[in-house]
């Protein structure tokens, strides 16, 4: 149990407790070491230094897509590039209005304030946060019944980075207010070689152009499910007296993890057959899918769809989920005409 778990947190692209140390030892300080995006770095890169020249703060920015593409690393690297401090908290975090309160005043200046999950924010908090972003005053009700009075509290010029896989469920008003939108999109095979190549100079053992492929084509595509897979292959090469990651070495440790050489573990292919042998290919349901399996619709939604939709193994119909004949090739099986 405890080794699927473990398969599992592996190709999870959400983050896990031990990528915690992992990001702060592996994180790009700059844009010049930060790897991919080119055109959120652009934009970003403009924000920042027009907002210097008016020596202002920079407007609010929203950065959306899949987890695991930097998000955070993004919002530090603002906050590096600006000279400013960040504050980092998340939706969930935020329970009460007296929570976002005490965060907001005690804020400087130009300060960044990041909120990772945004989407998650209570509906309550958001109203409280709209004034803040706006005008940047903080209204806070004090007393009950007819004696409740409103007192409005100025705050400190701001910025407010908000992260989200799932830009479709934070509330207009709050998306409105943010003055740059930015998707973060996949990354190519080169730009996670580069990633890795990186990576596995700060931990201490070079890489050859081999084994760096083999990483990045089981790493869908994600930089810290990349610089994960990295470290248990270093285990391995250590424990083997390598001096170098090697090819043999990578596809050892992969064979160990069940992760074949796009990126599929063992649930991915249990859901695709799933579909397939139960459902005929398809078109099922999400809901009838997550009971065949035993795994929860968000985390079929979330952690395995959209991967095996970018490989082009899986489609979303109105009719439900579907395996293409790609997908079926795959696994194996015999390719069969699938009617769209």
């Amino acid at each position: 149990m405890f080794y699927t778990s473990y398969i599992m947190a592996i190709t999870n692209s959400k983050e896990q407790f031990e990528d915690k140390k992992l990001d702060i030892t592996l994180r790009p300080q700059s844009f010049n070491d930060y790897i991919g995006q080119e055109k959120t770095k652009r934009n970003l890169k403009i924000l920042i230094e027009a907002a210097q020249k008016r020596k202002e703060s920079i407007e609010h920015v929203l950065l959306y897509g899949p987890a695991g593409l930097g998000k955070t690393t993004l919002s530090h690297i603002i906050a590096k590039e600006l000279g400013v401090g960040i504050k980092i908290t998340s939706g969930p975090a935020i329970e009460r209005v007296g929570d976002l309160g005490s965060i907001l005043t005690n804020l400087q200046d130009g300060d960044i304030l990041f909120i990772d999950e945004i989407h998650r924010l209570n509906k309550l908090i958001e109203e409280v946060l709209y004034p803040a972003m706006e005008d940047y005053k903080l209204d806070i009700i004090v007393g009950k019944g007819p004696s409740a009075r409103t007192l409005q509290l100025d705050l400190p010029k701001f910025t407010l980075i908000g992260a989200t896989t799932r830009l479709g469920s934070i509330s207009n008003p709050l998306r409105n207010r943010f003055g740059a939108i930015h998707r973060l999109e996949f990354y190519s095979p080169e730009e996670i070689k580069k990633i890795i190549k990186r990576s596995s100079t700060i931990l201490g053992i070079p890489i050859n152009e081999k084994g760096s492929e083999i990483i990045a084509s089981c790493s869908r595509q994600t930089p810290r499910i990349a610089n994960r897979i990295l470290k248990r292959v270093r285990d391995l090469a250590q424990i083997q007296d390598k001096e170098i990651i090697c090819d043999s070495v990578a596809k050892e440790t992969l064979q160990m993890l069940e992760v074949d050489h796009v990126g599929l573990e063992p649930t991915d292919r249990i859901i695709m057959k799933t579909i397939i042998e139960k459902f005929d290919g398809g078109p099922v349901g999400i809901g009838t899918i997550a009971a065949a399996t035993s795994e929860e619709i968000q985390t079929i939604e979330d952690v395995y769809e959209p991967y095996l939709i970018q490989l082009g193994f899986l489609v979303r119909t109105p009719r439900g989920r579907m395996i293409t004949e790609r997908g079926l090739h795959h696994l194996g099986y015999a390719p069969k005409k699938i009617d769209l």
